[in-house]
C-alpha cells in the first residue's frame, strides 16, 4: 500500500505542476485540476482504509512529507483558478472573479506562501497557525477589499468572492494534503 500512496501523490504532484501550463481558468486545467484532486482522494481513502501512515519507514514518510508539501504549494495554484473559473461561468464580466485578478494582483504567489505556511503549521502540530496566516493575509488585503478606486470593470463583489473563494479552497487543498501526513 506504501508504494501506491507514494505513486499517487507522485502522481498528483505531476499533474499539479502540469496544471499550470495551460491558459488559467481553461477547460484543460480544470480537467488536470480534477484527476489532481481525484489522486488525492484516492490517497486519502487508501490511508483510510489502511493503518494510514503507522508502521511505515521513516523514509518513506519523509518522501510523503515532501511530495504532499509540494503538492500542497504547487497543485493549489491551478485548483484555486479552476473553482473560480466554474464559479464565472454565467457571470457577466464586470462580475468575473477573473477580472477581480487585477485588484488582487499576486495572488498565485501570496497562495503559495499561505498554503506553504498552512502545511507546515498542521505538519508540525500547531494548528494556530491557520489563523495567524489568515489573519495577516486578511489584514494585508482589507485596503484592496475595500478600495473605492477599484476598475470600473470590476464589482467589489467580484472581488470580495475572489478573495473568499480562494482563500478557501486554497486552504483546504494546503490541510487536505497535510492530513495525509497524520494520518495515523
Amino acid at each position: 500500500m506504501t508504494a501506491v500512496v507514494l505513486a499517487l501523490t507522485a502522481l498528483g504532484l505531476l499533474l499539479a505542476i502540469l496544471a499550470w501550463v495551460p491558459r488559467s481558468g481553461s477547460t484543460l486545467e480544470i480537467v488536470i485540476s480534477g484527476v489532481m484532486l481525484a489522486c488525492l482522494v484516492a490517497v486519502g481513502i487508501l490511508l483510510l482504509a489502511g493503518d494510514g501512515v503507522q508502521g511505515w519507514r521513516e523514509a518513506w514518510w519523509n518522501l510523503l512529507l515532501l511530495a504532499s508539501g509540494s503538492l500542497a504549494v504547487a497543485g493549489g495554484g491551478p485548483l484555486t483558478t479552476s473553482v473560480l473559473a466554474l464559479v464565472d461561468r454565467g457571470n457577466t464580466r464586470s462580475q468575473s472573479t477573473q477580472q477581480a485578478g487585477e485588484v488582487l494582483r499576486g495572488g498565485a504567489l501570496i497562495g503559495a506562501l499561505e498554503r506553504g505556511a498552512i502545511y507546515g503549521s498542521i505538519v508540525a502540530g500547531w494548528p494556530e497557525g491557520v489563523a495567524i496566516v489568515l489573519a495577516i493575509k486578511g489584514l494585508a488585503r482589507y485596503p484592496e477589499l475595500r478600495s473605492p478606486d477599484q476598475p470600473a470593470s470590476v464589482t467589489p463583489t467580484a472581488v470580495a468572492e475572489r478573495f473568499i473563494i480562494g482563500t478557501f479552497t486554497s486552504v483546504l487543498w494546503s490541510v487536505t494534503c497535510a492530513g495525509l501526513t497524520l494520518s495515523h
